[in-house]
């Protein structure tokens, strides 16, 4: 058997490889979806996004007889660990042929560089954190995923458990059709806004205009709301703000919902089109010469949608803000025509939000995995 040996991606050229390398080894995939070249490179850059002002990525390459056969990133997340008082170290942008020897080499030097900068465990895939994209696919392979949403071969699986690897925790996605569903949110929308709104609560669509100072009051309470949720990091202002424009070319403020008491926020909404129905036809991710117009004009084609955040602070739940935020983007998403929704990710021990998505009939048709090991 030909060796494999391992890289590390220091150069221009090597990242491009590193970014690139998907695209040959889903060829002939009907599900896959490819990143946007520049999006990809922009988060791998030191530079270029704003995680790398407290934390480093490792980025690696598995080769044999020359040819790239696996690619790895080992993630040493300084604001995780502070946060969770903990020596965490992390994989992502894992992939691989289905090659138990090169997945063991790919694993071990993320974990040897990893252990090197004081992590006793790793944890993946996070790409970089659960803020961003994260888990490994275990269940629903038949389609693509949706928007920000990953994709594997099940014989991923297969591979991380084979190097030691060991359920951390499970992550779950919520599919909604224009039929079937319970509209009790949408029928009692109207009562839940009065009742709100004589106890001082108003929910109102995001001001575009004033967006960034929504956006500021937004990130106060993600940060807050989703404090206890396993493995979270609160973002820095430049991470949230970079993540911020890149969602306000999404957004669609029928779709991006804030909750106010007494002029503060407490909760918010945010739902967007799935640009994976554009991104799927777009070649190894490149917008120019023609994704660029295929990204432009075919926009209105999209006809599903991802609820991608719905948060509360802990004060001012089970008031009904949570139902009125899902009666008011259930309105919108009928009246848009579009033909499915995903809720996604709720963690499976999320017992309030798993319980609510299933009396209003959503369907658990996918589930993402995050794996730890002791190093």
């Amino acid at each position: 058997m030909s060796s494999v040996k391992v890289v590390h991606v220091n150069s221009k050229r090597e990242l491009q490889s590193f970014i690139d390398f998907p695209h040959e080894l889903f060829r002939g995939d009907k599900n896959y979806v490819p990143e946007l070249f520049v999006a990809q490179r922009d988060l791998l850059t030191p530079g270029k996004h704003p995680f790398h002002e407290h934390s480093q990525v490792q980025a690696f390459l598995a080769y044999r007889n020359e040819k790239i056969v696996g690619r790895i990133a080992a993630i040493s997340n300084s604001n995780h660990n502070i946060f969770n008082k903990a020596n965490d170290g992390f994989f992502g942008f894992f992939d691989c042929e289905n090659n138990k020897d090169v997945a063991a080499h790919l694993f071990s030097e993320a974990s040897e560089w990893l252990k090197n900068k004081g992590a006793n465990t790793l944890i993946g895939p996070t790409n970089f954190s659960t803020n961003e994209t994260c888990g490994l696919l275990v269940d629903g392979y038949d389609s693509p995923p949706i928007v920000m949403m990953t994709y594997n071969p099940s014989y991923y699986k297969e591979l991380v458990e084979g190097f030691g690897f060991r359920k951390k925790t499970d992550l779950l996605a919520y599919a909604f059709g224009v039929e079937g569903y319970d509209d009790k949110p949408l029928r009692l929308i109207n009562t839940l806004r009065e009742r709100l709104k004589n106890r001082g609560v108003t929910i109102r669509k995001v001001s575009l205009k004033n967006f960034n100072e929504e956006a500021t009051k937004i990130r106060e309470v993600y940060n807050a709301a989703w404090d206890k949720n396993l493995g979270f990091v609160p973002m820095t202002n430049h991470e949230f703000d970079y993540l911020a424009k890149d969602m306000k070319m999404l957004l669609d403020p029928d779709f991006c919902l804030v909750a106010e008491y007494e002029g503060k926020f407490i909760g918010f909404a945010l739902a967007i089109p799935d640009l994976n129905q554009i991104l799927i036809k777009i070649k190894k991710g490149r917008l120019l010469p023609f994704g660029l117009f295929k990204l432009l004009f075919q926009r209105k084609k999209i006809n599903a949608l991802r609820i991608i955040a719905l948060g509360v602070l802990e004060d001012y739940r089970k008031m009904g803000i949570e139902a009125c935020f899902y009666g008011q983007i259930i309105k919108s998403y009928r009246e848009k025509n579009f033909k499915m929704a995903e809720a996604s990710w709720v963690l499976e021990n999320n017992e309030l939000m798993n319980r609510a998505l299933l009396q209003i009939n959503g369907v658990p048709y996918k589930r993402y995995r995050i794996f730890e090991k002791s190093l």
